[in-house]
């Protein structure tokens, strides 16, 4: 079926192009970059309108993929464009987010994408088409910066000289000229410089290409601007490249370069040892001829030159191989490791490469936003699962939060967390372009803990409102079976007064016990809580001390806050004790559970977490927090889980101990 030849509209919303043509574009452009097959023929149906189903049996399921990702952000560009031809301030956030996004999903949508921009660039210059300014300086702000920090040189310097040339025509021309004047002149001096270089590789009997480098305008005139010159006194106008075949030849030549012509101080970069945030490579330097006439000349192996002109998108050439694209998961309910989805080093190659770019992309989302002077109201962040994929989050989101957005049954199940291969605390809040792996369960729900007003597990509405809705189930659930709210009577201690009233106090059927099975002598209805200095679990010895608004806290006897307490304010230590029901139903009710926390000791190996999550899983054991640090190789965990007594805690303490490595496990 023949691609119809009407007049469409380009991902901006007002140059028409044939779609034959701006397709042809489009590919000739990702043909350039060494685009795989798949990407090419997504750019070849870049004009159709089929339908997802209708795409896949016409071009096939991956280049069908491509191109609705594509598509769904070009709709969600034109909806958000004003009638100048710009973006509000909110239309530009919503922009750069919905382009994160949609980008992170398979990284090849950005180059379909690029080269589109590109494309229609070139179109409407070609047909001297009047370009809206405002749209003219999102190409500067948005695209050749996204293109610069992917390190594809040819879409970035074509990108700008267009853009500026529409932006600002005038002062375009001016360099032009100036460029076209000295043309003749520089030329000669180009040929003299190359042809010299070329004879002291030959004399050393290294092999290399030398060529002279153009200079584009936009370029020319930031470095104007930069650094207060002008034209004349620029001096990489006048430019070199030589490109050889290892890293020592290219300090070899260095050395050479700067024996034949006096170098310029402060005007050396390595960017061999030092590589820019886009993977940028190469040595630059500027010396001076006999006349005082500076040049610069960049030096760099043939790989670092495709990395330059190409940037990321060398890694995707087919010539190199077949396409790898995002690694499938590892089907393993503990954890997105993407280690174990091929177990081969091409894929832990592809892996590594899929997080560089992801990240490379949160950083252009990061610039673009500066860069539009309004970043002060972009309140999200931006990370990555173990396989790249973009994640949006408020800022100040935990792991949790991270775990809730990727999938509510993996927030129900998430137990801990790394953050880029670090343990970290459920509550640790998370930065930009970060990368978080889960640790989960295969069965459990989440903890009340999470959903505390005065702890800070999660920060999203929508992860709230999942952990909300779990316990609300739950409640509905046992209420159906008949689960009603018991009475409880008052368990004297042997020294309380006789005529002391016995206190009946309520509870819920809840999984996780506050405080309602916690029997206070000589007042009524009032409010308990465990204390979570020392987690208190039946049947330990207890006592109550009475906080100041809110009601009393019930401590173990042996703990050492308590103690204190006791020493300063004697007054406010009440008798407390368990409730028959609570002891009995310890024993006997798997729903209720108190938190208790562990300490464990032991020496800091790779698998030393995953050994104490097999011990737990098996025991039925639910954690609710976890804390790791380590020293000196010693790890030191702080656990908290969730048991009926002590008992079970004392028989999960010595299962612990018998871990390879561990030293001690105490409960705090």
């Amino acid at each position: 079926m023949a691609i119809s030849t009407q007049k469409i509209q380009i991902v901006d919303g007002w140059y028409g192009e044939p779609a034959e043509q701006h397709a042809a574009g489009v590919v000739t452009l990702l043909e350039m970059l060494n685009l795989d097959p798949a990407t090419l023929l997504a750019a070849k149906n870049i004009a159709r309108t089929h339908g997802k189903e209708s795409l896949v049996k016409l071009i096939g399921e991956e280049p069908a993929k491509l191109l609705i990702g594509y598509r769904g952000l070009r709709q969600a560009q034109a909806k958000l464009v004003r009638e100048d031809g710009g973006l509000s301030v909110s239309g530009q956030e919503e922009m750069l987010r919905k382009m994160l996004l949609a980008f992170g999903d398979d990284l090849r949508v950005v180059l379909i994408y690029l080269a589109s921009r590109l494309q229609t660039l070139r179109w409407i210059t070609q047909e001297k088409i009047p370009m809206p300014a405002p749209w003219a300086q999102e190409i500067l702000d948005i695209d050749a910066s996204l293109a610069n920090r992917l390190g594809i040189w040819q879409m970035k310097w074509e990108m700008e000289d267009l853009a500026f040339r529409t932006l600002s025509p005038q002062i375009y021309r001016d360099i032009a000229k100036m460029l076209d004047a000295k043309r003749i002149e520089r030329e000669a001096f180009i040929e003299q410089i190359v042809a010299r270089l070329k004879e002291e590789l030959s004399a050393v009997n290294i092999a290399g290409e030398v060529l002279g480098r153009p200079k584009h305008i936009y370029s020319i005139w930031k470095k104007m601007q930069g650094k207060s010159l002008d034209f004349a006194n620029l001096y990489d106008v006048r430019a070199f490249r030589v490109m050889v075949d290892d890293v020592k030849s290219c300090y070899a030549i260095l050395g050479i370069v700067h024996n034949v012509w006096q170098p310029v101080p402060r005007e050396f970069d390595d960017y061999i040892a030092r590589p820019k945030p886009n993977g940028y490579q190469s040595l630059h330097t500027v010396v001076m001829d006999e006349d005082g006439t500076a040049f610069e000349i960049q030096i760099r192996t043939h790989e670092m030159h495709q990395q330059a002109e190409y940037g990321l998108a060398a890694h995707w050439r087919y010539k190199e191989g077949a396409y790898v694209g995002m690694a499938t998961p590892a089907k393993s309910s503990n954890t997105a490791n993407p280690h174990h989805a091929t177990g081969t080093h091409s894929a832990q190659v592809a892996y590594e490469r899929q997080i560089a770019w992801a990240r490379q992309l949160i950083s252009w989302k990061e610039d673009a936003w500066e860069q539009l002077k309004h970043h002060e109201i972009d309140d999200h962040i931006y990370v990555l699962t173990p396989l790249g994929k973009v994640i949006s989050l408020e800022k100040g989101s935990s792991p949790i939060d991270f775990a809730y957005a990727v999938h509510t049954d993996l927030g129900h199940r998430c137990r801990g967390a790394r953050v880029d291969g670090a343990m970290v605390p459920l509550d640790t809040p998370l930065q930009n372009g970060q990368t978080i792996e889960i640790i989960a369960v295969k069965h459990g729900g989440p903890s009340r803990d999470w959903i505390s007003p005065d702890r800070n597990y999660l920060r999203s509405h929508r992860a709230r409102t999942r952990v909300r809705a779990w316990f609300n189930a739950l409640d509905d659930e046992e209420a159906g079976q008949g689960s009603k709210a018991s009475e409880v009577k008052v368990d004297l201690k042997s020294d309380a007064k006789p005529s002391t009233p016995a206190i009946v106090l309520r509870h819920s059927s809840h999984k996780q016990v506050k405080g309602g099975d916690v029997l206070v002598v000589g007042v009524d209805s009032l409010l308990t809580q465990l204390a979570r200095c020392c987690r208190p679990v039946p049947p330990d010895s207890i006592a109550g001390f009475v906080t100041q608004g809110r009601g009393v806290s019930i401590h173990r006897r042996a703990c050492k806050t308590f103690k204190g307490l006791l020493e300063r304010a004697p007054e406010r230590v009440i008798q407390t004790a368990w409730s028959q029901s609570a002891a009995s139903d310890s024993k006997n009710d798997q729903k209720r559970v108190f938190p208790a926390d562990l300490a464990v000791t032991g020496l800091d190996r790779p698998e030393l977490m995953r050994e104490l999550f097999e011990i737990l899983t098996r025991q039925g054991i639910h954690v609710i927090d976890l804390r790791k640090s380590a020293r000196k190789g010693l790890a030191q965990i702080l656990l908290t889980v969730e048991v009926k007594d002590s008992e079970v805690l004392r028989i999960v303490q010595n299962s612990l101990e018998e871990v390879k490595g561990v030293t001690q496990v105490r409960r705090r």
